[in-house]
């Protein structure tokens, strides 16, 4: 779990002020970690680099790595296409003219690269790019090359949206500490893999407390029984509430099956062809630990709902329920959300937080979550996407794992059953959610077959051996 920042120049600050360090250190450092990506991916000596600067800072670790980088390579290409205009920019260029490298003027004359340097924008562009911006990363995304964002790929701004364009980088090496503008889901299809430069101090001095962090591979914590003297009944009683389309809810029991609760019981109103592991009843058996609710719920009982609702149970709240306006009455108190984006939008709507549609919810994610999450301090929210945001109270995490191949009807009926199931099981409400998430979202990654071809079935044995 590492932390994320909404920006990093009061941590640069504390660096100079309290560690005695300098601007200009931090961007050799910055501009060591460049080099030191290049030289691993890029073996051969008549390589051509091509290293694009804008006017700031971060152009000015890009005139700082064409330094580093002389006679490395046979053709070392700097592009500034703009004046510059920071101090450092100017200092570092003053220094590559003294040095005699290679300058070029005309980007359209350039046509082999092995390796390219986006170092135009770093993480504060704050205004939509001009046309001529646009048309130079569009030339440098037509490039087949090997290709490194610096800090952030050029054309995502400083709340990672994209208003015309983006460098595509194979990878960002973002300086100092992870920014919150990486992790939009309209940044994943840019950011390519993410690494953090290391600045000159350890991450423990350069970084201050935050409520917000990447979650990794390493967080996953599964429900294996370390207890020997146990019974099916030491691993709760999850419970699904069966809706009309009735699907979801199997799948989802079956999920929480495979995930540990050691008795589950789909809740339905007529007998159904489901596995032989699986009970079926009417009606809530007085011994359930969890409920999950909401997925293929269709036209139900408002009554029949509001009693599952109103037991004193860990529950699990997906899809149909998040446009019903009962929902409201249950939002102070400890439960979890797992709405995906439309379904949020409702939710905001009868919460009376916001009246926004799709597009404007996923440029600013982040945002309504954390409005939510301030108003119901005690829901989990779970949100669906490409990357998926978990919040509770003040705390933000954020599960980059997930793949394409998960955008199929079911698996997100996987998940509120893997959910369900360590909350039966013990788990506390943050704890299920951020787990059920990680295993949800490695199982998708570790699939061996195509992509398209996910099925909730593949997952349901994918967690079996994670």
């Amino acid at each position: 779990m590492r932390k994320i920042f909404n920006e990093v120049a009061s941590l640069d600050k504390k660096c100079y002020e309290k560690f005695s360090l300098n601007e200009e250190l931090l961007m050799e450092h910055a501009a060591l970690a460049l080099k030191k990506d290049i030289k691993k991916n890029i073996k051969a000596f008549d390589s051509t680099v091509l290293i694009v600067c804008g006017v700031g800072n971060n152009g000015a670790d890009g005139v700082t790595l064409a330094r580093l980088l002389q006679n490395e390579y046979k053709n070392i290409h700097i592009y500034i296409p703009f004046e510059l205009k920071s101090q450092m920019a100017i200092l570092q260029y003053k220094r590559l003219k003294l040095l005699g490298l290679n300058f070029i003027k005309d980007l359209n004359k350039v046509k082999k690269v092995d390796c390219i340097v986006d170092c135009l924008f770093g993480s504060g562009l704050n205004k939509p790019l001009n046309e001529e911006t646009n048309t130079i990363i569009d030339k440098l995304n037509e490039f087949n090359s090997y290709k490194i964002a610096c800090d952030i790929p050029s054309g995502i701004d400083n709340k990672g949206v994209i208003k015309t364009t983006a460098f595509k980088a194979n990878k960002t090496i973002t300086m100092g500490a992870l920014k919150l503008s990486l992790f939009t889901d309209s940044a994943k299809e840019y950011i390519g893999k993410l690494k953090v430069a290391n600045l000159g101090v350890s991450d423990i001095i350069y970084e201050n407390d935050s409520n917000m962090f990447l979650l990794e591979k390493k967080d996953l914590k599964l429900p294996f029984r370390d207890t020997k003297n146990s019974h099916k009944g030491s691993f709760g009683h999850a419970c699904v509430v069966v809706g009309c389309k009735k699907g979801a809810g199997v799948i989802a029991s079956s999920a929480a099956f495979n995930f540990g609760a050691g008795l589950v019981t789909a809740i339905v109103h007529e007998e159904l062809q489901l596995p032989y592991y699986i009970m079926q009843s009417h009606k809530l058996p007085s011994n359930v630990t969890a409920i999950a609710l909401g997925m293929g719920l269709g036209l139900y009982d408002k009554n029949e709902l509001k009693q599952i609702l109103n037991t004193n149970v860990a529950k699990v709240i997906d899809a149909d329920l998040f446009y019903e306006e009962l929902l409201l009455d249950y939002l102070n108190q400890e439960i979890i959300l797992t709405p995906h984006p439309k379904e949020f939008c409702s939710l905001l709507s009868l919460a009376k937080l916001a009246d926004i549609n799709i597009d404007t919810l996923q440029n600013n994610r982040f945002e309504y979550v954390k409005m939510f999450c301030k108003k119901y301090p005690k829901v989990t929210l779970l949100l669906k996407g490409a990357n998926v945001i978990i919040c509770q109270n003040d705390k933000l995490y954020v599960n980059t794992l997930g793949t394409s191949a998960l955008s199929k009807g079911g698996s997100g009926d996987v998940l509120s059953g893997l959910i369900v199931a360590l909350l039966a099981q013990g788990y506390n409400y943050l704890q299920s959610a951020i787990n059920a998430s990680l295993a949800h979202t490695l199982v998708a990654k570790k699939f061996q077959g195509n992509n398209y071809a996910l099925t909730p079935k593949d997952l349901i044995k994918g967690i079996k051996s994670l």
